[in-house]
């Protein structure tokens, strides 16, 4: 059942709005991002059918993990392409791919982090302890640019691979005198895919903080990834205005680690975490509008 919603989601996607395109109208982009967030909450139901109430809320509240903090990530990609020069039509067959490798890690991630739970479950404050640690660094960092000229994938890549300069369309490879090199847009992917790694490790232990079942885990990650291609394009102009949104991360980040290692111990319900979670989530974006309106 979840592989046909997630087949016929795609299919209907493309059906409508057609392959990559030359530009992404924030019409288009919000039209596709609200249908698949639609089928992502609307997929609930089915696990309320399939296991009970509390499942389905833990699948909600997962979903609303994954999908936070998504954000972050579609902000590194942002000044990942905006640095490398990168067209939409490029952007899109980059997040294609991206998405593709994103989906293949989480699934690797999260049936060994759940077999690591079951298996040792010391693991859990372990798990918790990187969130918290995780969540405390993204509070307490600067506000600085970042650089794509330190990503280690990047350099590791340039140090082994023949490269050229310029882009050859969509092309990740071209050939010279039968040679054959890397593309700018190969790079790009590169860093996209090691960020998406990194992505993993900080997300999987948080949704493994929210529930045990595998099958909810799973489901709500791949349905939250699912539409981050039309969500880039949402947030793509608006990622500015958003100046609070990182500080609600940490405080989430932060609240799902301290309630990991709480959990042999003190049982927080899902409705109230999906609460407290749905809470610092709107604080941060009415503060974040709030202080973008007095600026103005």
């Amino acid at each position: 059942m979840f592989g046909a919603v997630v087949l016929l989601s795609l299919v209907l996607d493309r059906a409508v709005f057609g392959g990559s395109k030359a530009t992404v109208s924030f019409r288009e982009a919000g039209i596709r991002s609200i249908f698949f967030v639609l089928v992502g909450v609307g997929f609930a139901g089915y696990v309320y059918a399939r296991e009970d109430a509390n499942a389905a809320v833990t699948y909600l509240l997962a979903y609303v993990v994954e999908e936070s903090l998504s954000i972050d990530n579609l902000f590194v990609f942002l000044v990942l392409f905006t640095y490398f020069r990168v067209s939409e039509s490029q952007q899109q067959r980059i997040l294609v791919w991206g998405i593709g490798g994103a989906i293949v890690m989480r699934g690797v991630f999260i049936f060994l982090g759940s077999a690591l739970l079951h298996r040792f479950h010391w693991m859990v404050f372990v798990f918790g302890g990187f969130l918290l640690f995780t969540g405390a660094k993204l509070l307490f960092r600067k506000e600085e640019e970042v650089d794509p000229e330190d990503n280690f994938a990047l350099k590791l890549a340039r140090r082994y691979l023949r490269t050229t300069t310029a882009h050859d369309g969509d092309h990740f490879f071209v050939k010279k005198d039968g040679i054959r090199y890397a593309t700018p847009l190969f790079l790009v992917l590169i860093v996209v895919e090691f960020t998406d790694l990194l992505f993993a490790v900080d997300s999987v232990p948080a949704v493994l903080a929210i529930s045990d079942d595998i099958y909810v885990v799973y489901t709500s990650n791949i349905m939250a990834i699912l539409g981050l291609r039309a969500l880039y394009f949402v947030l793509a102009g608006m990622m500015s205005k958003f100046h609070y949104l990182g500080t609600g991360l940490a405080i989430i980040l932060i609240f799902i680690g301290a309630k990991m290692v709480a959990s042999p111990f003190f049982e927080l319900s899902s409705v109230a975490s999906l609460g407290v979670i749905a809470a610092v989530l709107a604080a941060s974006v009415t503060l974040s509008l709030f202080r973008k309106e007095q600026n103005g």
